[in-house]
């Protein structure tokens, strides 16, 4: 059986798994994710070499969150890593003496969710990943929409709020500024500067007081799942710009299906009810429209692994394909 490697190139760690034609992840291999470019390809090379020392690798796909140019394996730019106007893939791809595909980890997670999870079968399909901030996919009859350069689909910096909160990408109001972990950890920090009543006795509160850097997105999930009031609450305001911004992509785009996924759909049973409801009270057309179905993943923070490890399958079987064909 062909095994191939995918590895989610993350902020803070690198991911590889050894993956087979059914979507199974039979092998992981993991390392911090280094800052400068050299080590950066030292540590996902040594991730690679450790599964390939146990088993027979035959193609590698990387998985980040960028600007990509899938057809060269180009990393024109890439918000938290160091790479620019980078040819990852040959470089890697030197190094570890196999084929080797880059694609957006959103991409890739999407495309894994509709061969082997809750995409399958959708025919207009809109990826969502929340995490620090908000990725994203579409998908057109199973295909990867990339727009014409392959920068879309950026959903996170859709502005929804004028002058509203800054966002690292330099404008204000992006919608991943009030619909992610590092905006559940704003919004309730700043619910405890609001003050009132859920203050008095919040945990977030008593964290705060010792140390502001202890109220994290997951800080403020866990206190939820709790019964912390404020943090419910905050996780609540989570739920209705998620809404929010549904209904914009809605409007835009016309899914059958949304799929939320990334680090914060694991606590997707705080918020998903509010967020189909404010969805579905604010898109155009409220009451006299289909609705797209929202579905959290099914594959969860191993989507982006098995969607790179079967773009590398593919990409090496076409190869072979055209070969043979000569």
């Amino acid at each position: 059986m062909t095994l191939t490697v995918g590895v989610d190139v993350g902020g803070t760690s690198v991911r590889a798994g050894l993956v087979d034609r059914t979507g199974e992840v039979l092998d992981v291999s993991r390392a911090p994710t280094p800052h400068s470019d050299a080590a950066l390809e030292d540590a996902i090379v040594g991730c690679i070499g450790e599964l390939a020392g146990r088993h027979a690798v035959a193609a590698v796909g990387l998985a980040l969150a960028g600007f990509i140019d899938a057809e060269r394996g180009l990393v024109r730019y890439a918000p938290h890593l160091s790479w620019r106007d980078a040819p990852v893939a040959e470089r890697i791809a030197a190094r570890v003496e196999v084929p080797v595909v880059v694609e957006h980890d959103a991409n890739a997670a999407a495309l894994a969710e509709r061969r082997y999870g809750a995409a399958a079968g959708a025919r207009v399909v809109v990826f969502v990943a929340l995490g620090t901030g908000i990725g994203g996919a579409l998908l057109l009859d199973g295909e990867l929409y990339r727009g014409a350069y392959g920068v879309a689909p950026e959903f996170g910096h859709i502005r929804l709020v004028p002058r509203g909160r800054s966002c690292p990408c330099g404008k204000r109001g992006c919608w991943e500024r009030y619909c992610s972990g590092t905006a559940l950890a704003t919004t309730a920090m700043e619910m405890l500067a609001g003050g009132g009543d859920a203050v008095a006795g919040s945990v977030l509160a008593r964290d705060a007081a010792l140390d502001p850097g202890r109220v994290t997105g997951q800080r403020v999930a866990a206190a939820a799942r709790e019964g912390d009031r404020l943090a419910r609450r905050a996780v609540a305001d989570l739920g209705r710009w998620l809404g929010e911004g549904l209904a914009v992509i809605a409007d835009v785009f016309d899914p059958e299906l949304v799929v939320i996924g990334g680090g914060v759909s694991t606590s997707s049973p705080l918020f998903l009810d509010e967020a189909r409801e404010h969805y579905a009270s604010v898109v155009t057309g409220s009451g006299n429209r289909p609705l797209a179905r929202i579905r959290t993943a099914q594959l969860r923070d191993a989507a982006a692994v098995v969607g790179a490890a079967e773009l590398a399958r593919e990409q090496l079987e076409t190869t072979k394909a055209r070969a043979g064909g000569r």
